[in-house]
């Protein structure tokens, strides 16, 4: 499987969104972590975990919707935590793990 939208890219070649909007996308979910992501955790090969701001949960749960229908792949899940805060898990079935690990490595380029 391949991936595009530049360095640390995590859009696969699978993808349904056209290509001229694919790097909006991106930025949006660059803004999101850059805005909401309080924490990263990668609880497993096949989830990310991300402690949001519970704010930004309907702008999380947004994004998930639009994503989920381009990359069907994915599945996104919210809880709220122990902090108040929201949880956004991010699973992936193990045949997607780098589009995955290519997401985690933005979020933390982002969040920082």
């Amino acid at each position: 499987m391949t991936m595009n939208v530049g360095p640390g890219g995590w859009v696969p070649d699978s993808c349904t969104l056209p290509t001229a909007a694919q790097p909006m996308r991106v930025a949006e979910f660059d803004q999101f972590f850059i805005d909401a992501v309080r924490h990263i955790e990668r609880s497993g090969r096949t989830r990310l975990d991300l402690l949001i701001d519970s704010g930004a949960e309907p702008l999380g749960r947004d994004l998930a919707a639009r994503e989920t229908s381009c990359c069907s792949f994915f599945t996104f899940t919210f809880e709220p935590s122990d902090s108040g805060m929201v949880m956004m898990h991010i699973d992936v079935p193990a045949t997607h793990v780098e589009i995955l690990d290519a997401l985690q490595i933005r979020a933390e380029s982002a969040s920082r």
